[in-house]
């Protein structure tokens, strides 16, 4: 009788164990994929910015619109891109930009901010000559092209750890279902548990944004950890 309970309770433990172990796997790629897709966000950023900035100074140069349309629509369109993606963002990876930079600049603060750089914080932009005005837009047209190259450098470190984690993710689910006695029965369950758990992680972290309000990297990083752990651990006990 001790036996079978022993049996039992070792069985249990072992349950609980791999149960643990998908769990963590699930969170490695979770962990992985959220570095993967936000550096891809911010690739796309940055190439968009420059194409639109150089469009933006050629037809400056060319003589199609003025310096200060120019500087307008590129204030504009760097805002409007820089939004869109972030909707495109993991919500870690939103949380991250809103806390180093909630929203875009207005023209009026380019201006002020362009106008201090080059003459000082004594200098009025509408005192100056339209050849004084016109090269600070044309600097606000080239600075919309720019991004910032330490964020920049992260990322790209981010996405290849990134990559990393999910081939250890890999690693992990295929030894798991080498020693497995039903295989394809293991292969379902390291694809469902691991796809819930990043389903999981995503809706978590949404909904931690949303609670505790923009630019709160650290919350959303709690929220997007207990939702994939939840969702793991909730389809591996169904299964």
């Amino acid at each position: 009788m001790n036996k079978e309970k022993n049996g039992i309770s070792d069985q249990s433990d072992k349950e609980i164990f791999e149960s643990a172990i998908r769990a963590l796997k699930s969170e490695i790629a979770n962990a992985g994929t959220y570095m993967v897709m936000d550096s891809s966000v911010r690739k796309t950023y940055s190439q968009q910015i420059i194409v639109f900035s150089e469009g933006l100074r050629e037809r400056a140069t060319q003589g199609v619109i003025p310096l200060s349309q120019a500087a307008a629509e590129a204030q504009q369109v760097r805002n409007t891109v820089m939004m869109t993606l972030r909707g495109k963002s993991t919500p870690l990876g939103r949380a991250i930009a809103e806390s180093l930079k909630r929203e875009g600049k207005t023209l009026n603060e380019l201006i002020a901010r362009k106008t201090v750089q080059l003459h000082g914080t004594s200098i009025d932009f509408n005192s100056l000559s339209t050849k004084e005005k016109n090269t600070i837009y044309a600097e606000i047209v080239k600075s919309a092209g720019k991004s910032n190259t330490t964020v920049n450098s992260t990322m790209v470190k981010l996405s290849k750890a990134g990559r990393s984690l999910i081939v250890i993710s890999i690693a992990l689910s295929i030894y798991t279902i080498a020693t497995a006695d039903d295989k394809r029965d293991a292969i379902k369950r390291e694809v469902v548990v691991t796809g819930a758990g990043i389903g999981g992680s995503i809706a978590g972290g949404a909904l931690a944004g949303l609670a505790c309000g923009p630019g709160a990297p650290v919350c959303v990083v709690v929220g997007a950890f207990v939702g994939g752990a939840l969702a793991a651990f909730s389809v591996d006990y169904l299964w």
